[in-house]
């Protein structure tokens, strides 16, 4: 939300159940995660009531089954003309069914206040009941919506019920069940300014000024009504650099106000500058609201044939698409992990986030905001026309539509992260008879809500959309894949820009390789017996790519960049082993995997989009027993031209990049290099020859003790923060040992609790909750969550045939 979360004046105070945040006398915010009792299906006198935390997603505890949610379907985006078991699809987890929450939040008084419920997201067709009395009722489970329930409470105690319901066949993906993400309570004067009651905008933008303009909605008024409003402008610092004190008169209307500030600093994915407008609502003589809105001075440029601007410098998006499960932690939020994924695309050099294909959780927006990543912000994955999921929000677009849209871009249009609005993806109604109408209505109903940002959508039907006015109809054309048609494209469409607003959909599996080695076919799918897809970077599905056209397309000035398929693997969606190929049942298209540890795509997509730091990548592993003499093939991922190849101590050779195919012009490969143990080494040099860097491979021997790496050195006491501890087994002399299959069990002890570990195994059904894990090519991650009170947690991973290691963090 941008109200209310970044306020220099505050007092935290520790509730029954609740933290209450006292922005100013006038207005609290009341987030409820303690307190809640939960039970499946609709509760009856004799029902038990289960003590939970919010956020919370029921369904991630299991147990995996190939029944849960099984699918019989034809996938036509896939080009499918006959139904087959989609298993593992949805992520084989329960999440059908009801369930249901409740809670008690306290009202000190109701004497000319306004009390409003805000829902961060609620899995799905939320009934929200306020004592006894129905208040809400909200069908979209990404969306977050409020309610006011100001004629409903009473002072003291209030009892909240929230009824949810999940359909079969609703999602084509994992979604998550219950209240994962967070519930407020807000407590406000009569008089004040509504959620997401704020708009700013920059009308000018230059290093020397820039103009603010704020729009403000006022609730609780009477015609005639005279207010004072009093709004700051707080530079990144805290200082008041602008001031716009007109009064308000009521009479039906918002009020706006202009602001000029000198020498701003712009926001950018370098430099992530953000200001606050501190608005006072006065009445009477007295203070009645405070309101705080966050957002940032940034200049947006789309010229036709050469790009993307921000800030007049030409920038590409570097995106990725990302799902919203946090993978072994399933859908319910927690900002620590998303600080997570977003610190390791920044490292790999991503600028830009696709929410794919669902409103993102606020956390993460705010995260995207403060850490410099830009968001195209995306609300679902069907329209009315020809429904992919026959239960999901096809059903529900012709009434909801509007409604969900304008939720989403009045919470997210104060953020400068937020830089292009989608309205859909792949949505049959690309070829539908009123698939323009419906475009037409959703591009609309943005732009009159916000204006200062182009609108785009996902189509993956590339011929149909070039010939019924479909893409044309979008401010910015975006295309699902087919890169090969990018300039066919950019010739016929009036836009003269292009974006890849979902590329790749390379697979591969951390760690795993099949031979032999072949980038003949364009599409190169192949499915192997242990349902993984290698990780060498050249296989795909029977509609995607690798990486390296992509790249080469990104080339072209009038391409304004690409979001790829994914950045995490996700639960659901196992393609290629989505057909009758359980127990398969996440993805393996992300660039890092469920356990949130990076593939070897990753160091492929550093070397060409990280500009800061240097990159050098070897694969694959070089532990082969059996493998002795053949052929095994080395690839290099740098971000140097050229490297020079030994094994034990012997030149293979220097490879240099090359516009010879498009896979040498970004990767260095020694095609027909043999397997014998002992020592890699690559060197690699600059443009002129000198030596610039150099890493090694060993053969690792025999397994003799396991490695903590963690991503953190400490943690803060909020009951929050998360600490992410990859777990490996080397050999004596501490060379990792890639091939370890190893069950790992972890304790925990002190100031922190274990959260949930996972190996990135797409295959496997170990449950996340449980203190145990089996490596999967040699590593797995485990969790770990601070406690809400200062100390040290002590973290300790154990196996049988090799020596335990313990690895212990502050909390503080």
């Amino acid at each position: 939300m941008t109200m209310n979360r970044h306020l220099l004046l505050y007092i935290v105070m520790a509730l029954s159940g609740a933290i209450t945040i006292n922005l100013h006398a006038e207005r609290t915010v009341t987030t409820i995660k303690e307190g809640w009792e939960f039970t499946k299906g609709r509760p009856e006198a004799s029902t038990s009531w289960q003590k939970v935390r919010v956020p919370h997603d029921w369904a991630i505890y299991g147990p995996f089954d190939r029944a849960n949610d099984l699918q019989t379907v034809a996938v036509e985006q896939n080009g499918e003309t006959e139904k087959t078991e989609k298993t593992g699809r949805t992520g084989g987890l329960p999440f059908i069914g009801q369930g249901t929450y409740r809670t008690v939040f306290e009202v000190p008084d109701t004497a000319n206040r306004n009390i409003t419920i805000i829902f961060d997201g609620a899995m799905s067709n939320a009934n929200v009941i306020v004592n006894g009395k129905e208040v809400a009722y909200w069908p979209y489970g990404y969306n977050s919506f409020y309610v006011d329930v100001t004629d409903a409470v009473i002072p003291g105690d209030n009892n909240v019920i929230v009824e949810l319901e999940n359909f079969e066949r609703a999602s084509r993906w994992y979604p998550g069940a219950g209240l994962y993400r967070n519930v407020h309570v807000v407590n406000t004067d009569k008089v004040h300014i509504p959620t997401w009651g704020t708009y700013v905008t920059t009308p000018y933008v230059s290093s020397e000024k820039a103009s603010v303009k704020m729009e403000i909605e006022i609730s609780g008024t009477k015609k005639g009504d005279k207010l004072g409003v009093t709004t700051e402008i707080l530079s990144p610092e805290g200082k008041i650099v602008a001031t716009n004190n007109a009064p308000f008169i009521a009479q039906g209307q918002n009020h706006f106000q202009n602001f000029l500030i000198s020498q701003p600093e712009l926001w950018s994915p370098e430099n992530p500058r953000l200001y606050t407008a501190r608005t006072k609502i006065e009445k009477n003589g007295k203070i009645v609201d405070c309101y705080d809105t966050r957002f940032g001075i940034r200049k947006l440029e789309y010229i036709p044939e050469q790009g993307f601007f921000l800030n007049g410098k030409a920038t590409k998006f570097k995106g990725v698409c990302n799902h919203h499960d946090l993978g072994p932690l399933g859908a319910a939020v927690n900002k620590s992990a998303l600080r997570h994924q977003v610190e390791l695309m920044k490292d790999m050099g991503a600028n830009a986030i696709r929410t794919s294909h669902n409103m993102p959780a606020p956390e993460l927006v705010e995260l995207c905001d403060e850490l410099g990543m830009m968001l195209m912000v995306e609300p679902f994955d069907d329209w009315s026309f020809r429904p992919k999921s026959p239960n999901g929000y096809g059903a529900f677009f012709n009434e909801w539509a509007t409604d969900d849209v304008t939720n989403m871009v009045k919470h997210y249009r104060n953020n400068p992260s937020v830089v292009v609005w989608s309205i859909g993806n792949e949505v049959p109604s690309q070829w539908g008879p009123d698939g323009v109408a419906e475009l037409t209505m959703l591009q609309d109903l943005v732009k009159k809500l916000d204006a200062t940002r182009p609108v785009t959508c996902g189509m993956d039907q590339i011929g149909t959309v070039l010939d019924n006015g479909f893409a044309a109809s979008l401010d910015i054309p975006g295309f699902n894949y087919k890169p090969q048609y990018y300039n066919k494209a950019f010739e016929m469409l009036p836009q003269k820009m292009i974006l890849g607003s979902e590329t790749a959909s390379t697979v591969s599996s951390r760690g795993v390789y099949h031979f032999p080695v072949s980038f003949e076919k364009e599409h190169n799918s192949v499915l192997h017996p242990d349902h993984q897809s290698s990780s060498y970077d050249n296989e795909t599905c029977d509609w995607s790519n690798t990486p390296d056209i992509d790249f080469y397309m990104d080339e072209q000035p009038w391409v304004l960049g690409q979001f790829v398929w994914t950045g995490f693997d996700y639960l659901g969606e196992p393609s290629p082993y989505d057909t009758d190929a359980w127990p398969s049942h996440s993805s393996v298209f992300g660039i890092v995997d469920l356990a949130s540890l990076p593939k070897d795509r990753y160091y492929l997509y550093r070397s060409v989009w990280n500009t800061e730091d240097s990159t050098l990548h070897i694969l694959p592993h070089w532990n082969w027993k059996g493998r002795e003499g053949q052929v095994t093939p080395i690839f290099v991922y740098t971000s140097y031209p050229k490297a020079e190849l030994f094994i034990n101590g012997k030149s293979q050779g220097i490879r240099e990049k090359n516009d010879s195919t498009l896979q040498t012009r970004y990767r260095l490969m020694w095609n027909e290099t043999k397997y014998e143990p002992g020592e890699v080494k690559v060197v690699a040099y600059d443009a002129v020859g000198n030596k610039t860097a150099e890493k090694f491979l060993r053969t690792a021997g025999k397994p003799h003790h396991l490695v903590l790496t963690s991503n953190r050195k400490s943690l803060v006491a909020d009951g929050e923060d998360l600490a992410y501890i990859t777990v490996q087994v080397a050999d004596k002399n501490g060379n990792i040992i890639p091939t370890d299959n190893r069950t790992v069990n972890f304790s925990v002890s002190g100031a922190g609790t274990f959260e949930a570990t996972a190996n990135g195994d797409p295959t496997s059904l170990m449950p996340f909750q449980n203190p145990k894990m089996n490596l999967f090519s040699g590593a797995a991650t485990a969790i770990v969550r601070s406690a809400d009170k200062e100390g040290e947690i002590k973290f300790t991973a154990s196996a049988k045939g090799v020596k335990p290691a313990t690895l212990s963090l502050q909390v503080k």
